[in-house]
């Protein structure tokens, strides 16, 4: 189990690694092995201790639009839906019915099965 002190230590050595490896080094580098093994030890500590959770139906969408360019009034138009309907699902009032959230899927590109949240 790492501490959180050597955790801390590896956060600051990568900063001190990171202007000494590039990619076109050898995987054999020491220096790229040590960066390698400190990350891996980072992320494992940060995944435990600073776990990320899955986004919210509103979350996803908001995001998908702002990735796309779109605004809630082309979404609704594409699904067909009112622009007052996609603020609601923004906002959290409403979730999307079955029907929606594979539309939304569609035109967002977004996986059925991180809208489904599984």
């Amino acid at each position: 189990m790492v501490t959180k002190n050597q955790y801390e230590f590896a956060l600051e050595r990568i900063e001190q690694l990171l202007p000494l490896v590039d990619d076109n080094m050898s995987a054999n580098d020491v220096n790229a092995i040590e960066l390698s093994v400190l990350s891996d030890l980072v992320i494992a500590y940060e995944k435990e201790h600073y776990p990320i959770g899955k986004p919210t139906v509103a979350e996803l969408i908001e995001l998908s639009l702002t990735e796309k360019g779109m605004t809630q009034k082309q979404l609704a138009f594409e699904i067909g839906v009112s622009p007052s309907r996609i603020n609601d699902y923004i906002s959290g009032r409403s979730e999307p019915t079955l029907k929606n959230a594979g539309l939304l899927c569609r035109v967002l590109g977004i996986s059925p099965s991180v809208m489904l949240r599984v």
